[in-house]
């Protein structure tokens, strides 16, 4: 009877072992990856000034300010504020805007033309004052040339909304 006693408790353990080993597991998963900031908990606000640029091209800077604003409007980790309120700090410079030929046809004329847009940004933590990273951003758009300027502006347009999506992702990311 004792033996028979002895191998029914060797199973209950087993079987309690069994359900254990995947609440163990999932708990250690759970503790290794959290939504929480990773040291930055106390960072709620940012402020993002116009941009400045040392480009000849009329309106960018606006451009990526408010598209930069925007995504972090809409992504609502970090509040957009003013500077004097704020709890961290993106700063950046519009360095390079470049065109270049994309793909050529067999005649070898020119089918798309790529803007490059080269963005230098900081990212400070103004309740510790320090830097959080420091970067720089090259993204690009295409348009075809023979659809004029507007089309050129829609290449732009399409470079900055993936410098801001480089920016806010680098920002929050650990989140």
């Amino acid at each position: 009877m004792t033996c028979r006693f002895k191998f029914r408790f060797q199973i209950f353990k087993l079987a309690c072992l069994a359900g254990l080993l995947p609440c163990c597991l999932t708990q250690l998963a759970c503790s290794v990856y959290s939504f929480s900031s990773s040291g930055a908990s106390h960072l709620k606000t940012v402020a993002i000034p116009v941009f400045q640029d040392q480009t000849s091209e009329f309106g960018i800077k606006e451009k990526l300010t408010d598209e930069v604003q925007e995504q972090f409007t809409r992504d609502n980790t970090l509040r957009v504020t003013e500077r004097r309120n704020a709890d961290s700090l993106i700063e950046g410079k519009i360095i390079r805007v470049n065109d270049e030929a994309g793909a050529f046809s067999s005649d070898e004329s020119v089918q798309d033309i790529k803007v490059f847009i080269s963005v230098s940004v900081k990212y400070r933590d103004l309740k510790k004052r320090k830097t959080v990273w420091d970067e720089q951003f090259t993204q690009w758009g295409t348009f075809n040339p023979d659809e004029g300027t507007q089309s050129r502006e829609t290449a732009i347009d399409e470079a900055i909304g993936k410098i801001a999506t480089d920016i806010l992702n680098k920002s929050v990311s650990g989140w």
